[in-house]
């Protein structure tokens, strides 16, 4: 295969066919076929990322679905970082997330810390 960026849907198809083809041949990561198949998935995520760019989610919204997920109440997060009132007005975003909170937020509710560098 002669390696080029990808400029083009077809491109990108063409790519993805012969990555799937090397893929079921189970060739080795460390071989030279293994280098281009490794060249190719580089090529195929840059394309992606240009063409179709996954949105950065809203901090509040990822706060709210953790919580969920860990089955937690507002009240749960008063004490940790503030009062009930405090917990309420920031879930409702009429109080700011600083950089403090997402700390906390990143270690008691395990959100990656990518989350709050976009917000």
């Amino acid at each position: 295969m002669k390696l080029k960026p990808i400029r083009s849907k077809k491109d990108y198809e063409l790519y993805l066919d012969w990555v799937d083809k090397k893929f079921d041949q189970k060739i080795k990561l460390k071989s030279p076929e293994g280098e281009t198949l490794q060249v190719v998935l580089m090529l195929i995520k840059q394309y992606e990322d240009v063409q179709y760019p996954i949105p950065v989610p809203d901090p509040i919204e990822v706060i709210k679905l953790k919580m969920e997920e860990y089955k937690m109440k507002n009240k749960d997060l008063v004490g940790v970082i503030g009062s009930k009132g405090y917990v309420s007005a920031l879930l409702r975003g009429k109080k700011p997330l600083t950089i403090e909170l997402a700390r906390i937020f990143h270690k008691t509710l395990g959100i990656p810390a990518e989350v709050f560098l976009h917000s």
